[in-house]
């Protein structure tokens, strides 16, 4: 599920991908209107599932392993931090929280309202498996 989720520059929120036509996706926020738009090729799209955050040991950490780190950490609801009007200090105590080793030079706090603005999205929609399919298969082999 959380491979259809996608996030298009310049446009707030997450959408669905709904279907696929011609040099364009057919997509639908994730928000309460369901609002169905296209999505052409020079918008750019990228699927939720292959954002990463930048982290000091040089891996780079998946941003559906944060969903979950934050999912853990609040039982499955909504963060109540207020994305939007928290002050800098409490998202960066939050999300040094969920991921302490993510890079602090190279991650903003813009980024980081983005990450619990996203996660309240995801859990609103109903969308709370964050693994993806591939992590389930290693995880059955082991």
């Amino acid at each position: 599920m959380i491979k259809e989720v996608l996030a298009i520059s310049g446009k707030p929120g997450l959408y669905r991908l709904v279907s696929r036509g011609a040099n364009m996706l057919i997509v639908e926020s994730l928000d309460e209107q369901k609002k169905r738009m296209p999505a052409y090729a020079s918008d750019r799209v990228v699927a939720v599932a292959e954002i990463s955050i930048y982290t000091d040991d040089g891996e780079d950490t998946p941003l559906v392993r944060v969903f979950d780190s934050i999912k853990k950490e609040y039982e499955g609801k909504e963060v109540d931090i207020n994305h939007k009007k928290a002050d800098n200090d409490e998202v960066i105590t939050f999300f040094a929280k969920v991921l302490p080793n993510y890079d602090t030079e190279r991650v903003r706090v813009s980024d980081m309202r983005k990450v619990i603005a996203w996660y309240n999205i995801l859990v609103r929609a109903g969308i709370t498996d964050f693994e993806l399919p591939e992590q389930k298969e290693e995880e059955n082999k082991e």
